[in-house]
Protein backbone atom coordinates (compact mmCIF):
# COMPACT_ATOMS: atom_id res chain seq x y z
CA UNK A 1 0.00 0.00 0.00
CA UNK A 2 2.84 2.42 0.83
CA UNK A 3 4.66 3.31 -2.38
CA UNK A 4 7.10 5.63 -0.57
CA UNK A 5 9.87 3.62 1.15
CA UNK A 6 10.89 6.69 3.16
CA UNK A 7 7.48 6.96 4.82
CA UNK A 8 7.09 4.73 7.85
CA UNK A 9 4.04 6.09 9.66
CA UNK A 10 2.32 3.73 12.08
CA UNK A 11 -1.00 3.85 10.26
CA UNK A 12 0.67 3.28 6.88
CA UNK A 13 2.13 0.04 8.25
CA UNK A 14 -1.19 -0.90 9.87
CA UNK A 15 -3.12 -0.35 6.65
CA UNK A 16 -0.58 -2.39 4.69
CA UNK A 17 -0.82 -5.26 7.19
CA UNK A 18 -4.62 -5.27 7.45
CA UNK A 19 -6.57 -8.03 5.66
CA UNK A 20 -9.00 -5.89 3.69
CA UNK A 21 -10.46 -8.93 1.96
CA UNK A 22 -12.52 -9.51 5.14
CA UNK A 23 -14.38 -6.25 4.51
CA UNK A 24 -16.73 -5.03 1.80
CA UNK A 25 -13.81 -3.00 0.39
CA UNK A 26 -12.09 -6.13 -0.86
CA UNK A 27 -8.32 -6.73 -1.05
CA UNK A 28 -6.16 -3.61 -1.21
CA UNK A 29 -4.56 -4.58 -4.51
CA UNK A 30 -7.99 -4.44 -6.13
CA UNK A 31 -8.85 -0.98 -4.86
CA UNK A 32 -9.55 1.67 -7.50
CA UNK A 33 -6.70 4.02 -8.29
CA UNK A 34 -8.68 6.98 -6.95
CA UNK A 35 -8.98 5.35 -3.52
CA UNK A 36 -5.30 4.35 -3.41
CA UNK A 37 -4.33 7.92 -4.27
CA UNK A 38 -6.45 9.54 -1.57
CA UNK A 39 -5.20 7.04 1.04
CA UNK A 40 -1.60 7.95 0.17
CA UNK A 41 -2.46 11.65 0.42
CA UNK A 42 -4.13 11.12 3.82
CA UNK A 43 -1.21 9.15 5.26
CA UNK A 44 1.25 11.92 4.38
CA UNK A 45 -0.82 14.65 6.05
CA UNK A 46 -0.23 15.93 9.58
CA UNK A 47 -3.83 17.18 9.74
CA UNK A 48 -6.22 14.68 11.36
CA UNK A 49 -7.98 12.89 8.49
CA UNK A 50 -10.03 9.74 8.16
CA UNK A 51 -12.00 8.27 5.29
CA UNK A 52 -14.80 5.78 4.87
CA UNK A 53 -15.25 3.64 1.77
CA UNK A 54 -17.47 0.97 0.32
CA UNK A 55 -20.90 -0.38 1.05
CA UNK A 56 -20.21 -0.49 4.80
CA UNK A 57 -18.18 2.74 4.85
CA UNK A 58 -15.16 0.99 6.35
CA UNK A 59 -12.74 3.26 8.17
CA UNK A 60 -9.15 4.26 7.39
CA UNK A 61 -7.29 7.07 9.16
CA UNK A 62 -3.87 8.64 9.58
CA UNK A 63 -1.60 9.00 12.61
CA UNK A 64 -2.88 12.50 13.44
CA UNK A 65 -6.47 11.23 13.66
CA UNK A 66 -5.70 8.26 15.94
CA UNK A 67 -5.77 10.23 19.27
CA UNK A 68 -9.31 11.41 18.53
CA UNK A 69 -10.51 7.82 18.71
CA UNK A 70 -9.38 7.28 22.31
CA UNK A 71 -9.76 3.65 23.34
CA UNK A 72 -11.79 2.98 20.19
CA UNK A 73 -8.54 3.15 18.24
CA UNK A 74 -7.59 -0.40 19.21
CA UNK A 75 -10.29 -1.84 16.91
CA UNK A 76 -11.18 1.06 14.63
CA UNK A 77 -9.26 0.25 11.44
CA UNK A 78 -11.48 -1.34 8.83
CA UNK A 79 -14.64 -1.12 10.94
CA UNK A 80 -17.86 0.31 9.46
CA UNK A 81 -18.51 3.98 10.23
CA UNK A 82 -21.84 3.22 11.92
CA UNK A 83 -20.21 0.64 14.20
CA UNK A 84 -17.08 2.49 15.34
CA UNK A 85 -18.95 5.77 15.89
CA UNK A 86 -22.26 4.27 17.04
CA UNK A 87 -22.41 6.67 20.00
CA UNK A 88 -22.60 9.73 17.71
CA UNK A 89 -24.08 8.15 14.59
CA UNK A 90 -27.44 9.90 14.90
CA UNK A 91 -25.63 13.28 15.15
CA UNK A 92 -23.35 12.83 12.13
CA UNK A 93 -25.63 10.78 9.85
CA UNK A 94 -27.15 13.89 8.19
CA UNK A 95 -23.61 14.98 7.21
CA UNK A 96 -22.81 11.47 5.98
CA UNK A 97 -25.95 11.34 3.85
CA UNK A 98 -25.13 14.65 2.19
CA UNK A 99 -21.55 13.63 1.46
CA UNK A 100 -22.69 10.29 -0.01
CA UNK A 101 -25.13 12.24 -2.18
CA UNK A 102 -22.18 14.18 -3.61
CA UNK A 103 -22.47 17.32 -1.45
CA UNK A 104 -19.66 18.58 0.74
CA UNK A 105 -20.54 19.59 4.31
CA UNK A 106 -18.96 21.55 7.14
CA UNK A 107 -19.68 21.85 10.87
CA UNK A 108 -18.06 24.15 13.40
CA UNK A 109 -17.78 23.26 17.08
CA UNK A 110 -20.42 20.54 16.81
CA UNK A 111 -21.30 19.11 20.22
CA UNK A 112 -20.95 15.32 20.35
CA UNK A 113 -21.49 13.18 23.45
CA UNK A 114 -18.89 10.46 22.95
CA UNK A 115 -17.99 7.28 24.77
CA UNK A 116 -14.49 6.74 23.44
CA UNK A 117 -12.63 6.09 26.70
CA UNK A 118 -15.10 4.00 28.68
CA UNK A 119 -17.21 6.92 29.86
CA UNK A 120 -19.48 9.53 28.30
CA UNK A 121 -17.82 12.85 27.64
CA UNK A 122 -18.86 16.13 26.08
CA UNK A 123 -16.74 16.85 23.01
CA UNK A 124 -16.71 19.46 20.25
CA UNK A 125 -15.41 19.11 16.68
CA UNK A 126 -14.98 21.31 13.65
CA UNK A 127 -14.92 19.13 10.55
CA UNK A 128 -15.81 18.71 6.90
CA UNK A 129 -17.24 15.67 5.13
CA UNK A 130 -16.53 15.52 1.40
CA UNK A 131 -17.54 12.87 -1.14
CA UNK A 132 -14.89 10.55 -2.57
CA UNK A 133 -15.31 9.33 -6.14
CA UNK A 134 -14.23 6.04 -7.65
CA UNK A 135 -12.56 5.65 -11.04
CA UNK A 136 -15.94 5.77 -12.81
CA UNK A 137 -16.94 9.05 -11.14
CA UNK A 138 -19.40 7.52 -8.69
CA UNK A 139 -19.42 8.36 -5.00
CA UNK A 140 -17.65 5.51 -3.26
CA UNK A 141 -17.13 7.01 0.17
CA UNK A 142 -16.33 10.18 2.06
CA UNK A 143 -13.34 11.89 3.64
CA UNK A 144 -13.39 13.66 7.00
CA UNK A 145 -10.92 16.42 7.87
CA UNK A 146 -11.34 17.16 11.57
CA UNK A 147 -10.12 19.36 14.41
CA UNK A 148 -11.17 18.62 17.97
CA UNK A 149 -12.10 21.92 19.65
CA UNK A 150 -13.31 20.55 22.98
CA UNK A 151 -10.77 22.36 25.15
CA UNK A 152 -11.27 25.65 23.32
CA UNK A 153 -15.06 25.54 23.59
CA UNK A 154 -15.01 24.54 27.27
CA UNK A 155 -12.46 27.28 28.04
CA UNK A 156 -14.65 29.87 26.31
CA UNK A 157 -17.67 28.63 28.25
CA UNK A 158 -15.75 28.98 31.52
CA UNK A 159 -14.74 32.51 30.58
CA UNK A 160 -18.37 33.41 29.86
CA UNK A 161 -19.47 32.00 33.22
CA UNK A 162 -16.73 33.95 34.98
CA UNK A 163 -17.72 37.15 33.17
CA UNK A 164 -21.36 36.70 34.14
CA UNK A 165 -20.38 35.98 37.74
CA UNK A 166 -18.11 39.03 37.79
CA UNK A 167 -20.90 41.26 36.49
CA UNK A 168 -23.29 39.79 39.05
CA UNK A 169 -20.85 40.51 41.87
CA UNK A 170 -20.15 44.02 40.60
CA UNK A 171 -23.87 44.78 40.45
CA UNK A 172 -24.35 43.43 43.97
CA UNK A 173 -21.43 45.47 45.28
CA UNK A 174 -22.72 48.62 43.62
CA UNK A 175 -26.22 48.04 45.00
CA UNK A 176 -24.93 47.53 48.55
CA UNK A 177 -22.56 50.50 48.27
CA UNK A 178 -25.35 52.73 46.98
CA UNK A 179 -27.62 51.63 49.82
CA UNK A 180 -24.93 52.26 52.43
CA UNK A 181 -24.14 55.74 51.11
CA UNK A 182 -27.78 56.80 50.75
CA UNK A 183 -28.79 55.60 54.19
CA UNK A 184 -25.71 57.08 55.85
CA UNK A 185 -26.39 60.50 54.32
CA UNK A 186 -29.99 60.39 55.50
CA UNK A 187 -29.03 59.48 59.07
CA UNK A 188 -25.93 61.70 59.47
CA UNK A 189 -26.23 64.81 61.62
CA UNK A 190 -23.42 66.63 59.79
CA UNK A 191 -21.35 66.42 56.63
CA UNK A 192 -18.26 65.49 58.63
CA UNK A 193 -20.08 62.63 60.30
CA UNK A 194 -21.43 61.48 56.95
CA UNK A 195 -17.99 61.60 55.34
CA UNK A 196 -16.34 59.63 58.13
CA UNK A 197 -19.11 57.04 58.40
CA UNK A 198 -19.36 56.46 54.66
CA UNK A 199 -15.60 56.06 54.42
CA UNK A 200 -15.48 53.46 57.18
CA UNK A 201 -18.44 51.52 55.84
CA UNK A 202 -16.97 51.42 52.34
CA UNK A 203 -13.67 50.28 53.84
CA UNK A 204 -15.52 47.40 55.51
CA UNK A 205 -16.95 46.42 52.13
CA UNK A 206 -13.49 46.59 50.58
CA UNK A 207 -12.10 44.30 53.27
CA UNK A 208 -14.83 41.78 52.50
CA UNK A 209 -14.05 42.02 48.79
CA UNK A 210 -10.38 41.33 49.48
CA UNK A 211 -11.39 38.10 51.14
CA UNK A 212 -13.22 37.04 47.96
CA UNK A 213 -10.13 37.72 45.87
CA UNK A 214 -7.99 35.64 48.21
CA UNK A 215 -10.46 32.78 48.54
CA UNK A 216 -12.00 32.73 45.03
CA UNK A 217 -15.59 31.62 45.54
CA UNK A 218 -16.04 31.76 49.31
CA UNK A 219 -14.52 32.89 52.60
CA UNK A 220 -14.39 31.51 56.10
CA UNK A 221 -16.65 33.12 58.70
CA UNK A 222 -13.75 33.55 61.14
CA UNK A 223 -11.68 35.43 58.55
CA UNK A 224 -14.61 37.64 57.54
CA UNK A 225 -15.28 38.66 61.14
CA UNK A 226 -11.66 39.27 62.06
CA UNK A 227 -11.22 41.45 58.99
CA UNK A 228 -14.36 43.48 59.76
CA UNK A 229 -13.53 43.92 63.46
CA UNK A 230 -9.82 44.64 63.15
CA UNK A 231 -10.18 48.43 63.27
CA UNK A 232 -12.47 48.37 66.33
CA UNK A 233 -10.23 46.52 68.75
CA UNK A 234 -7.80 48.07 71.20
CA UNK A 235 -7.00 44.53 72.43
CA UNK A 236 -7.89 41.10 71.04
CA UNK A 237 -9.28 39.95 74.39
CA UNK A 238 -12.16 42.39 74.02
CA UNK A 239 -13.94 40.18 71.50
CA UNK A 240 -14.07 36.39 71.46
CA UNK A 241 -14.90 34.47 68.28
CA UNK A 242 -16.23 30.94 68.63
CA UNK A 243 -17.53 28.64 65.94
CA UNK A 244 -16.69 25.84 63.50
CA UNK A 245 -14.83 26.29 60.25
CA UNK A 246 -17.56 27.42 57.88
CA UNK A 247 -17.28 28.92 54.41
CA UNK A 248 -19.91 31.32 53.12
CA UNK A 249 -20.67 32.67 49.68
CA UNK A 250 -19.33 36.08 48.61
CA UNK A 251 -22.74 37.71 49.12
CA UNK A 252 -23.13 36.24 52.60
CA UNK A 253 -19.59 37.31 53.47
CA UNK A 254 -20.58 40.88 52.54
CA UNK A 255 -23.57 40.59 54.85
CA UNK A 256 -21.56 39.29 57.80
CA UNK A 257 -18.87 41.89 57.25
CA UNK A 258 -21.41 44.72 57.28
CA UNK A 259 -23.21 43.29 60.30
CA UNK A 260 -19.99 42.92 62.29
CA UNK A 261 -18.90 46.43 61.35
CA UNK A 262 -22.22 48.00 62.38
CA UNK A 263 -22.45 46.06 65.63
CA UNK A 264 -18.86 46.87 66.56
CA UNK A 265 -19.33 50.54 65.71
CA UNK A 266 -22.44 50.70 67.88
CA UNK A 267 -20.62 48.89 70.69
CA UNK A 268 -17.78 51.43 70.57
CA UNK A 269 -20.18 54.36 70.70
CA UNK A 270 -22.77 53.17 73.20
CA UNK A 271 -22.18 49.57 74.22
CA UNK A 272 -19.65 47.16 75.65
CA UNK A 273 -16.64 48.49 73.75
CA UNK A 274 -17.24 52.04 74.99
CA UNK A 275 -15.88 51.15 78.46
CA UNK A 276 -12.71 49.39 79.58
CA UNK A 277 -14.37 46.33 81.11
CA UNK A 278 -16.78 45.57 78.30
CA UNK A 279 -16.61 42.40 76.26
CA UNK A 280 -18.25 40.98 73.15
CA UNK A 281 -18.83 37.30 72.50
CA UNK A 282 -19.40 36.32 68.88
CA UNK A 283 -20.46 32.77 68.05
CA UNK A 284 -21.82 30.88 65.08
CA UNK A 285 -22.86 27.35 64.26
CA UNK A 286 -24.30 25.17 61.51
CA UNK A 287 -27.36 22.98 61.60
CA UNK A 288 -29.06 20.38 59.46
CA UNK A 289 -30.01 21.24 55.88
CA UNK A 290 -27.34 23.95 55.67
CA UNK A 291 -28.81 25.89 58.55
CA UNK A 292 -26.69 28.71 60.00
CA UNK A 293 -26.89 30.77 63.19
CA UNK A 294 -24.89 33.77 64.35
CA UNK A 295 -24.98 35.55 67.73
CA UNK A 296 -23.41 38.81 68.89
CA UNK A 297 -23.57 39.17 72.67
CA UNK A 298 -22.25 42.17 74.61
CA UNK A 299 -21.54 42.26 78.33
CA UNK A 300 -19.90 44.55 80.88
CA UNK A 301 -20.97 47.76 79.18
CA UNK A 302 -23.33 50.58 80.18
CA UNK A 303 -26.98 49.66 80.84
CA UNK A 304 -28.76 49.12 77.56
CA UNK A 305 -31.76 51.17 76.57
CA UNK A 306 -33.92 50.66 73.50
CA UNK A 307 -33.31 53.54 71.09
CA UNK A 308 -36.10 56.01 70.45
CA UNK A 309 -35.85 55.46 66.70
CA UNK A 310 -34.49 52.70 64.48
CA UNK A 311 -31.46 53.77 62.47
CA UNK A 312 -29.87 52.35 59.35
CA UNK A 313 -27.54 50.12 61.37
CA UNK A 314 -30.46 48.26 62.93
CA UNK A 315 -32.26 47.90 59.63
CA UNK A 316 -29.07 46.64 58.01
CA UNK A 317 -28.47 43.89 60.58
CA UNK A 318 -32.11 42.90 61.08
CA UNK A 319 -33.28 43.01 57.46
CA UNK A 320 -30.59 43.50 54.85
CA UNK A 321 -28.03 41.10 56.32
CA UNK A 322 -30.71 38.56 57.17
CA UNK A 323 -31.84 38.60 53.54
CA UNK A 324 -28.40 37.39 52.43
CA UNK A 325 -29.07 34.23 54.45
CA UNK A 326 -32.76 33.95 53.54
CA UNK A 327 -33.41 34.16 57.27
CA UNK A 328 -34.24 36.46 60.13
CA UNK A 329 -32.28 38.92 62.25
CA UNK A 330 -33.33 40.20 65.67
CA UNK A 331 -31.71 42.75 67.95
CA UNK A 332 -32.50 42.31 71.68
CA UNK A 333 -31.87 45.27 73.96
CA UNK A 334 -31.25 43.27 77.13
CA UNK A 335 -30.41 45.44 80.13
CA UNK A 336 -27.04 43.77 80.71
CA UNK A 337 -25.91 43.77 77.09
CA UNK A 338 -27.15 44.09 73.52
CA UNK A 339 -27.70 40.79 71.70
CA UNK A 340 -28.10 40.25 67.99
CA UNK A 341 -29.22 36.90 66.60
CA UNK A 342 -29.24 35.79 62.98
CA UNK A 343 -30.68 32.52 61.70
CA UNK A 344 -30.78 31.39 58.09
CA UNK A 345 -29.22 29.08 55.52
CA UNK A 346 -25.81 28.81 53.90
CA UNK A 347 -25.31 28.99 50.18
Amino acid sequence: MDDNPDFRGRMARAIDAFDWSTTSMGPAEAWPLSLRSVVQMMLHQRQAICLFWGADLNMLYNDAYAPMLGDKERNALGKPFREIWSDVWSDVKPFVDKAMAGEGTHAENLRLMMNRNGFEEETYFTFSYSPLFDDEGNVGGLINVAVETTQTVLAQRTQQILRRELMHRVKNSLAVTSSVISATLRQARSLDEARDTVGLRIAALAEAQNLFNENADNAEVDAVLRSALRAHLDHESRISLTGPTVKVSPQQAVGLSLAAYELATNAMKYGALSVDGGRVSVSWDTHERRGFSFTWQESGGPPVERPARTGFGSRLTNRIVAAYFSGEGHTHYDRDGLRFELTGKLG
